[in-house]
């Protein structure tokens, strides 16, 4: 792709003085003010006449200047590249991929997936560059994180482009149709759900004091614990670690079982190799989350603890002024829930970031957080979930507020969040799903960093959800989403699933059939209209034939003329 020079551009000053310089020739004002650039462009090709389109500019020192324009220069002159001045352009068919290969990778960090996907289709050498541009996967691990082993990364004939574009296509499939499973096994309210899409498990429990273990793919239940004592509030796994957290205080821990299909084994005996109960608050613990070096718990007891996951002691004790009712951890930061407000820690110092006050009228139940952690979503007692932005310049840490939505008639007890959906359930019985997208933006700032931006809405501006699930009893509890499934539990102690990993097919479907439909429609219309206008045309020639009858004048047998009409 060659950069051209427009025709009509004024002669800048500097090229008047380059091409005027006595060592090089001399040139008539005049001729320059009235002729066009492009024809200085042409006389300035003979300077390098073995240069070729596409393949850059080759500067000779001893090359001579014979042009008609009036430019003369000895063959003694040596012209070099940094004899041109910097605003001085040469049509001489120079194209982006001759630049530096860091310097294209700069050029194409500054875009967004969708303008790189324009780029990508301008040409098939853009299309070779930007398709196996690392920015591919900057932006699948940007929301989404690394993907699950079936994504089959690994693989050659798979680019991180079409691992992005598949996801993100998939991503849609929400608002599709979807097909719904109902799991028993609890005998009492299910309070807390937990999906591991690595693993395509689910762990649930509540009430009845047993943590359950389910397959994703065929719903069927896998393991349940023995009963630990107590109600189970929190549950949270990864593929080394379960943890949940009981109204006694503790956290009962299982390792993963190397070699065994399903990560845990939870119908053994208490195992000090596999199996460890950990100490240290005083209350009910409402909250866990893990990642890779630590265990974070909520509790009633109106701290936060942070626990070495190696060693299982606790590191970090975060005091707050309420009840302690959920967290979010990203990197070396923390978010939680206390009372009415929203706190930030930083985890490596222990000290307070920031604090949103009164975030909801009542308690704050609910938190979910963004996979870059730049965003912050919150449910509340009132019934309304908010949207924060947090950005720290590395001096001071804020959440700016971004937007509201009130979905619910009653209290939001769950938030999950995988990019762009955020699923919301409320005692009132019913699932929001909200889609973000269109508030978020990606820019480059100074430091070079990757952060987002968002257009900071007002509550009558902010859409509402797109989509809204019911028709069940109240009292939801915890809901999750991943793997285009959708997994909530409640007071009726059931786990419901709704699976959409067939709704892009289905829709593919369907609008093939209303295609066939709408063919169908349109040729009975033609041939409809072919009927009619051939019924036309005989009512016509009926008509024309009444206005054309000629009158025949015939004698009768008495010499009377008698008027016939044929």
């Amino acid at each position: 792709m060659a950069f051209e020079y427009p025709n009509r551009i004024r002669v800048s000053q500097d090229l008047a003085q380059f091409v005027a310089n006595p060592d090089i020739g001399t040139v008539e004002p005049n001729q320059l003010s009235s002729k066009s650039f492009t024809e200085g462009v042409v006389a300035t090709k003979n300077l390098f006449p073995d240069s070729k389109p596409g393949k850059g500019v080759k500067l000779k020192g001893a090359s001579k200047v014979s042009s008609k324009k009036g430019i003369k220069a000895p063959g003694s002159s040596a012209l070099n590249q940094s004899s041109i001045p910097g605003d001085v352009v040469l049509n001489c068919g120079l194209s982006i991929t001759d630049l530096p290969s860091a310097l294209i990778s700069e050029i194409l960090n500054c875009l967004d997936p969708k303008d790189l996907g324009i780029v990508s289709c301008v040409s098939k050498i853009f299309q070779r560059v930007a398709s196996e541009h690392h920015a591919w996967k900057h932006f699948y691990c940007k929301w989404w994180g690394l993907p699950t082993a079936s994504l089959a990364v690994d693989d050659d004939d798979k680019s991180w482009k079409e691992i992005f574009v598949e996801r993100e296509f998939r991503s849609k499939s929400f608002m599709g149709r979807y097909s719904m499973e109902v799991l028993y096994g609890h005998t009492e309210a299910v309070r807390t759900i937990f999906l591991l899409a690595s693993a395509k498990l689910i762990f649930t429990s509540g009430y009845d004091s047993v943590v359950r273990m389910w397959d994703m793919e065929n719903g069927l239940s896998i393991a349940s614990s023995r009963p630990l004592g107590c109600t189970i509030r929190a549950v949270a796994a990864d593929r080394k670690l379960l943890v949940a957290g009981g109204t006694d205080g503790f956290i009962h821990c299982w390792r993963s079982v190397e070699g065994l299909p399903h990560l845990f084994e939870l119908r053994a005996s208490q195992n000090q190799k596999t199996e460890v109960r950990l100490w240290g608050h005083e209350g009910p613990i409402t909250s866990l989350a893990l990642d890779l070096t630590r265990i974070y718990s909520g509790s009633w007891d109106t701290t936060v603890r942070v626990w070495d996951r190696h060693s299982m002691k606790c590191t970090l004790v975060l005091r707050h002024s309420d009840w302690v009712w959920a967290l979010v951890p990203h990197e070396t930061s923390v978010a939680s829930t206390s009372g009415s407000d929203v706190y930030i820690w930083d985890t490596s110092s222990g000290a307070l970031m920031t604090i949103v006050s009164n975030a909801h009228v009542g308690n704050t139940y609910a938190l979910a957080r963004s996979h870059t952690g730049d965003f912050l979503f919150t449910g509340g007692e009132n019934g309304a979930i908010h949207m924060y932005e947090i950005v720290d310049d590395g001096y001071e840490c804020k959440a700016w507020h971004v937007c509201t939505w009130v979905p619910h008639s009653a209290a939001v007890y769950s938030l999950a969040f995988e990019f762009p959906w955020l699923v919301s359930a409320s005692s009132d019985g019913k699932l929001a799903l909200i889609n973000v997208r269109k508030l978020l933006r990606t820019s480059k700032r100074a430091l070079g960093k990757r952060v987002s931006k968002v257009k900071h809405l007002s509550e009558d501006i902010a859409e509402p959800p797109q989509r809204m699930l019911h028709g069940f009893k109240s009292n939801l509890f915890s809901v999750d989403i991943g793997a285009d499934r959708i997994v909530c539990g409640g007071e009726e102690g059931v786990i419901r699933i709704w699976n959409f990993t067939e709704a892009l097919e289905i829709e593919r479907r369907a609008r093939k059939l209303r295609g066939i439909r709408l063919e169908n429609r349109m040729r009975r219309r033609k041939l409809q209209t072919e009927l009619s206008n051939k019924s036309g045309r005989s009512d016509q020639c009926s008509v024309a034939a009444k206005k054309n009858s000629v009158t025949c004048i015939w004698p009768n047998k008495r010499g009377m003329s008698g008027k016939l009409k044929a």
